[in-house]
């Protein structure tokens, strides 16, 4: 079997994204030593991203290929916009790439020309997404519960984090749509705030 090369660039961008998804989350590790639930639970949340990066390499080699480079994805687009300066800012931003990796998956499952092993895959990350968005969304209530300050200023990093979202969205569907030869949006997009372009996190 022989994958189409835009379809091997989009399952390379969901690689992509997942592993450099785990990179921020070390960054939270870092930054989060005295938390031991927090300690906890980002070593799950990182376990899961390298899997969800595995599962998107396998799926790439089962259909007789290996990864694609991908020299501008959706995280490296997210990085030159905007550089995250406190926990607050960090946990705010993960929930926004969580966000799109969520609704991307979902959008991308609910595609009537989607193979079986594919849609498992979909499926399987999308599950896991769910309780990654969760759990960050608690932790970051957890930090401001005691502080309208920091939570009005988490508050609008997360805005501001969802305009550049928006923005590094819609240049990846761009190309992502010519790509495949798309004259609009594939069956089953919704649009909104939450999907990863061309890449889970």
């Amino acid at each position: 079997m022989t994958i189409d090369p835009p379809l091997l660039t989009l399952l390379s961008y969901y690689r992509d994204a997942e592993l450099r998804g785990a990179g921020l989350l070390l960054r939270l590790i870092a930054l989060m030593p005295d938390d031991p639930e927090a300690q906890v639970e980002l070593t799950r949340h990182v376990a899961e991203e390298t899997r969800h990066a595995w599962l998107w390499t396998k799926r790439i080699v089962d259909l007789g290929a290996a990864p694609a480079p991908i020299p501008a994805g959706y995280q490296s687009r997210i990085g030159l916009r905007t550089i995250p300066r406190s926990l607050a800012d960090l946990l705010a931003l993960t929930i926004v790439v969580e966000e799109r990796a969520l609704a991307r998956y979902q959008e991308h499952a609910a595609r009537h020309d989607v193979d079986v092993a594919t849609r498992k895959v979909l499926a399987a990350v999308a599950k896991d997404e769910q309780w990654h968005v969760a759990w960050i969304r608690r932790k970051l209530t957890e930090l401001t519960a005691h502080d309208a300050t920091l939570g009005e200023r988490a508050d609008g990093m997360m805005e501001r984090y969802r305009q550049i979202d928006r923005e590094v969205y819609a240049e990846l569907r761009r190309e992502e749509d010519i790509a495949f030869g798309r004259s609009g949006p594939p069956d089953g997009y919704a649009g909104g705030r939450t999907s990863q372009p061309r890449g889970g996190a």
